[in-house]
Protein backbone atom coordinates (compact mmCIF):
# COMPACT_ATOMS: atom_id res chain seq x y z
CA UNK A 1 0.00 0.00 0.00
CA UNK A 2 1.67 3.27 -1.13
CA UNK A 3 0.14 6.11 0.55
CA UNK A 4 -2.34 7.00 3.19
CA UNK A 5 -5.02 9.88 3.23
CA UNK A 6 -4.92 9.17 7.08
CA UNK A 7 -2.16 10.84 8.95
CA UNK A 8 -0.92 11.62 12.25
CA UNK A 9 -2.89 14.14 14.54
CA UNK A 10 -6.07 13.54 12.67
CA UNK A 11 -9.53 13.19 14.61
CA UNK A 12 -11.12 9.64 13.35
CA UNK A 13 -14.00 7.66 13.77
CA UNK A 14 -13.90 3.38 14.15
CA UNK A 15 -16.13 1.91 11.64
CA UNK A 16 -16.02 -1.67 12.30
CA UNK A 17 -14.70 -4.13 15.05
CA UNK A 18 -14.67 -4.30 18.89
CA UNK A 19 -14.30 -0.48 19.02
CA UNK A 20 -16.54 0.30 16.54
CA UNK A 21 -18.10 4.01 16.96
CA UNK A 22 -15.31 5.29 19.14
CA UNK A 23 -13.19 8.40 18.48
CA UNK A 24 -9.89 9.19 18.54
CA UNK A 25 -6.62 10.75 17.03
CA UNK A 26 -4.31 8.95 15.37
CA UNK A 27 -0.67 8.70 17.36
CA UNK A 28 0.52 6.77 14.57
CA UNK A 29 0.34 5.60 10.53
CA UNK A 30 2.14 3.20 8.73
CA UNK A 31 1.51 3.59 5.41
CA UNK A 32 3.43 0.58 4.29
CA UNK A 33 1.58 -1.86 6.44
CA UNK A 34 -1.66 -0.03 5.44
CA UNK A 35 -2.09 0.75 9.55
CA UNK A 36 -2.55 3.22 12.12
CA UNK A 37 -2.56 3.93 15.99
CA UNK A 38 -5.37 5.36 17.17
CA UNK A 39 -5.51 6.52 20.87
CA UNK A 40 -7.87 4.51 23.36
CA UNK A 41 -8.89 2.00 20.68
CA UNK A 42 -7.91 -1.74 20.32
CA UNK A 43 -6.16 -1.78 23.68
CA UNK A 44 -4.36 -4.70 24.89
CA UNK A 45 -2.13 -5.71 28.06
CA UNK A 46 1.43 -5.94 28.54
CA UNK A 47 3.15 -7.06 31.24
CA UNK A 48 6.67 -5.42 31.33
CA UNK A 49 9.26 -6.08 34.00
CA UNK A 50 10.65 -3.06 35.63
CA UNK A 51 14.01 -1.98 33.35
CA UNK A 52 15.58 -0.14 36.01
CA UNK A 53 15.46 0.83 39.62
CA UNK A 54 13.21 3.36 38.80
CA UNK A 55 11.12 2.32 36.34
CA UNK A 56 8.10 0.68 37.68
CA UNK A 57 7.24 -3.07 35.79
CA UNK A 58 4.05 -3.97 35.79
CA UNK A 59 1.11 -4.45 33.18
CA UNK A 60 0.49 -1.56 30.39
CA UNK A 61 -2.47 -1.18 28.26
CA UNK A 62 -0.76 -0.44 24.42
CA UNK A 63 -2.60 0.53 21.50
CA UNK A 64 -2.52 -1.99 18.56
CA UNK A 65 -2.17 -0.67 15.10
CA UNK A 66 -5.69 -1.50 13.02
CA UNK A 67 -6.05 -1.41 9.36
CA UNK A 68 -6.92 1.99 7.54
CA UNK A 69 -10.23 1.21 5.83
CA UNK A 70 -11.70 0.32 9.10
CA UNK A 71 -11.40 4.24 10.25
CA UNK A 72 -12.99 7.71 8.69
CA UNK A 73 -11.89 10.97 8.88
CA UNK A 74 -14.22 13.49 11.04
CA UNK A 75 -15.01 16.45 9.32
CA UNK A 76 -13.44 19.44 10.91
CA UNK A 77 -16.95 21.95 10.02
CA UNK A 78 -19.58 19.81 11.69
CA UNK A 79 -17.81 16.58 13.31
CA UNK A 80 -19.30 13.77 10.68
CA UNK A 81 -17.62 11.06 9.28
CA UNK A 82 -16.40 11.73 5.88
CA UNK A 83 -13.80 10.60 3.13
CA UNK A 84 -10.67 12.93 1.98
CA UNK A 85 -10.71 14.44 -1.58
CA UNK A 86 -7.31 16.20 -2.82
CA UNK A 87 -7.33 19.56 -4.30
CA UNK A 88 -5.04 21.95 -5.80
CA UNK A 89 -4.74 25.24 -4.38
CA UNK A 90 -1.86 27.69 -5.71
CA UNK A 91 0.29 24.95 -6.74
CA UNK A 92 0.18 22.98 -3.32
CA UNK A 93 -2.12 20.11 -2.96
CA UNK A 94 -4.43 20.18 -0.18
CA UNK A 95 -6.71 17.68 1.87
CA UNK A 96 -10.45 18.57 1.71
CA UNK A 97 -13.92 16.79 2.73
CA UNK A 98 -15.22 15.31 0.41
CA UNK A 99 -18.99 16.07 2.34
CA UNK A 100 -18.29 19.81 3.08
CA UNK A 101 -14.98 20.66 0.73
CA UNK A 102 -13.75 22.55 3.72
CA UNK A 103 -10.54 21.46 3.82
CA UNK A 104 -8.71 19.30 6.82
CA UNK A 105 -5.85 20.81 8.42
Amino acid sequence: MAGLKIKKGDRVLVLSGKDKGKEGVVQQAFPREGKVIVEGVNTAKRHRAARTATEAGGILDIDKPIPVSNVAVISPSDGKPTRVGYKLEGGKKVRICRRTGVEIP
